[in-house]
């Protein structure tokens, strides 16, 4: 079988465990943009520490969890989206405008949408997590 979407089944995998209480999950296989997409989620404080184990093949994420985590989803195919529309998608995906990000891939790189709003820049939309 093969894999459609790496980022989608290492999302659905961390909410999994997040909704069944672990600390921590394993995630297969690792990627670039599963990395970024972590490394936004660390920068707000949605999950812990993560950890990269290179088995020389397509390496291993140990991702950390600290139970803040809701729900996390991917958003495919990935909807180009202006600066002027981040806000319609905001409404759209979010439960609410107070917390929440939906990631964006830019020409600046990965980054949530807020910080897409301050460097003026759009995109394509991979995902989001509240």
């Amino acid at each position: 079988m093969v894999r459609v979407s790496v980022l989608n089944d290492c999302l659905k995998s961390i909410s999994n465990a997040e909704r069944r209480g672990f600390r921590q999950v394993l995630v297969r296989p690792s990627s670039k943009v599963i990395i970024k997409f972590l490394s936004v989620m660390q920068k707000h404080g949605y999950i812990g520490e993560f950890e990269i184990i290179d088995d020389h093949r397509a390496s291993k994420i140990v991702v950390q969890l600290n139970g803040r985590l809701n729900k996390c989803g991917v958003i495919s195919p990935r909807f180009s989206v202006k600066v002027t529309e981040v806000e319609q998608w905001v409404a759209d995906l979010l439960p609410s405008r107070q917390f929440g990000y939906i990631v964006v891939t830019t020409s600046d790189g990965i980054m949530d949408h807020e910080e897409a709003r301050r460097r003026h820049v759009g995109g394509k939309i991979l995902g989001f997590f509240y």
